[in-house]
């Protein structure tokens, strides 16, 4: 690879890696202001969205620059390729966050209401996702990469048991109705959140073995072809 081209990889891998480090301190900054109802932190997530897109914009013109040069190497299209769908997932992130944050300030609006364990949980089990999919792209681990892949099941059964909670709730109170309905959108948000890291741990292994596992297309390991 020429010299500009090792230049314009390590400038694209500073550039993600900023965005994922952005994305990541809005995702936590979400969960601790619906924890809190914190209007505060949840303004200055909405707020902090414009950053976040501007900066997906650059790395898709530097991507596609890369590309339409020609002449790198297989490896480092594949990583172009790579991140620019990482760079669409981790804005997708940030549209999330800055959503829960819209629901939050309209939470804010009514008197206190006790959130349900589930959605607790799923906060928590959503962060450690995402650090776990943002930390194998910054070291492109990708057996890091596959444990996360392994735990967005959790997080997608605790999102159907919000709808269970809050149906449940809007029968018992129904002048509460409105409030829950924000509770399930943040629901929604942080479940699509997991789906994202997932999206985003996947590329990691495209980026490094140039194989794609979504959608069950793992390729057989030799222990388990021979049983095939």
């Amino acid at each position: 690879m020429t010299e500009n081209g090792i230049r314009s990889t390590e400038k694209l891998k500073r550039k993600i890696l900023r965005l994922s480090a952005l994305v990541e301190e809005q995702a936590r900054r979400c969960v601790l202001s619906v924890r809190t109802r914190d209007r505060q932190a949840a303004q200055h997530v909405i707020d902090a969205d414009a950053e976040i897109d501007a900066l997906e914009i650059s790395i898709e013109k530097d991507c596609i620059a890369m590309l339409e040069t020609g002449g790198p190497a297989y490896v480092d299209i594949r990583f172009a390729i790579g991140v620019l769908k990482i760079n669409v997932d981790l804005e997708r992130i940030g549209d999330l966050a800055a959503n829960i944050g819209r629901s939050v300030l309209s939470l804010g609006r009514h008197e206190q209401l006790v959130l349900p364990g589930e959605l607790t949980q799923m906060s928590e089990r959503m962060v450690r996702m995402l650090t776990a999919t943002l930390d194998a792209l910054v070291h492109m681990d990708t057996e890091g990469a596959r444990e996360v892949c392994g735990m967005d099941a959790d997080v997608d059964t605790l999102n159907r048991a919000m709808y269970a909670v809050v149906r449940d709730r809007i029968q018992e109170n129904p002048a509460q109705t409105e409030r829950l309905l924000h509770l399930l959108g943040i629901s929604r948000a942080m479940e699509r959140i997991a789906d994202y890291a997932t999206n985003i741990a996947e590329n990691v292994v495209f980026m490094q073995e140039g194989i794609i596992i979504r959608h069950g297309g793992e390729p057989p390991t030799p222990d388990n072809a021979e049983s095939r």
